[in-house]
């Protein structure tokens, strides 16, 4: 059997590959070069491939340069474009990271070699990508009807096209699914899980010394898959994994409260008991929302204020979720959820989660 793997370095196609041998596929390895920041996940995929090799499993790899091309685009994952966005891997800050058009050229590059391979060898040739359902939101190509249609396109466009096809085994999974797959190909195949993902990139803005940052949308999204599958990340982070996961478990739960109108637990909120002199912003966008005054310990469970700052301009809307009516309260700067209020017999009380505020004290 016969597969050719856009192989980027990262934890994804990495995980593919080892899936791609364990199943007994002979396997070649393109990786590209495209002026990405993290240009570091070609260094780590090259000591995977090493490191395969050193286990008497042989692979092609090869590494095509397109930075002069790709620097013709526009994207903060670029050298020279803006900088890398922090937080939620869905957030609507991560599209800027979308490099235009990448995956069809990637792909296309991809479909000319195994054709090529097709015919020089006389087998028929499956095209291997990484692609999973954590990409669909931010990435329109990584999702399920752009392959579809891009496949059709390439059938269309060339001769033989019978022998290529391609494979997305986890186009609809996540991060933590491929983890879990990597842990059985590497049983199989006598490898060590943690050697093979130390060797791998994810962030998109490592530090000089290649360390990830664990703030990037990539970083969030991997860390929170090896939490889920109770395994400490063996790649080094610029801070400790106890720090680089509390950062990521407080991303996802400010993405669910603010974006998917979610609540977190009541008195597990930093700000629950806090009075400190000070101004309470939103944490999304900075707008200054409550004044330190007009907060009181209302025993719910939530941090509570008797008024809003002057111009705050808070939203009320309705909300009959739950079984309940409601005055639902959200940021008037970035639309995000903050909590609720309450009309009550000793005035009333703006209900908000800790998540989905910043102090700064006075």
């Amino acid at each position: 059997m016969r597969a050719i793997i856009a192989f980027s370095g990262g934890m994804d196609s990495t995980g593919l590959l080892i899936r791609l041998i364990a199943d007994g596929f002979k396997v070649t390895c393109i990786s590209y070069n495209y002026g990405q920041k993290h240009i570091i996940e070609i260094d780590r995929a090259i000591k995977n491939i090493k490191y395969l090799t050193s286990n008497n499993i042989e692979i092609e790899h090869k590494i095509v340069n397109l930075s002069s091309v790709m620097s013709l685009f526009h994207s903060s994952l670029i050298s020279g474009g803006e900088e890398i966005p922090i937080g939620h891997y869905e957030e609507e800050q991560m599209k800027s990271t979308v490099v235009p058009n990448r995956n069809a050229i990637f792909s296309s590059i991809l479909y000319g070699y195994a054709l090529s391979i097709a015919l020089r060898e006389g087998n028929d040739v499956k095209i291997a990508l990484g692609v999973h359902s954590g990409d669909h939101a931010i990435y329109p190509d990584c999702r399920p009807e752009f392959y579809e249609s891009l496949e059709a396109a390439f059938s269309l466009g060339n001769w033989d096209s019978e022998n290529v096809s391609l494979y997305l085994p986890y186009i609809e999974g996540n991060k933590e699914s491929i983890l879990r797959d990597a842990l059985i190909s590497c049983k199989k195949l006598g490898l060590d899980f943690d050697t093979v993902f130390a060797n791998t990139n994810t962030s998109y803005n490592p530090d000089e010394n290649g360390r990830s940052s664990g703030t990037s949308g990539a970083d969030v999204e991997r860390i929170l898959a090896f939490h889920a599958i109770g395994r400490k990340d063996p790649v080094e982070y610029v801070s400790s994994w106890e720090e680089v996961l509390t950062g990521a478990l407080k991303s996802q739960l400010r993405y669910h409260v603010m974006k998917e109108n979610g609540t977190e637990r009541p008195f597990t909120g930093e700000y629950d008991k806090h009075f400190r002199d000070g101004v309470y912003n939103c944490a999304e966008c900075g707008k200054k929302l409550f004044a330190s005054g007009s907060k009181f310990n209302s025993g719910c469970g939530w941090p509570a204020f008797s008024k809003e700052i002057k111009d705050a301009n808070i939203i009320q809307l309705e909300d009959h979720s739950h079984g309940m009516t409601r005055i639902e309260v959200r940021c008037s700067g970035c639309d995000s959820h903050l909590g609720h209020l309450f009309h009550e017999q000793t005035g009333q009380r703006y209900c908000i989660n800790s998540i989905c505020l910043d102090f700064v004290g006075e």
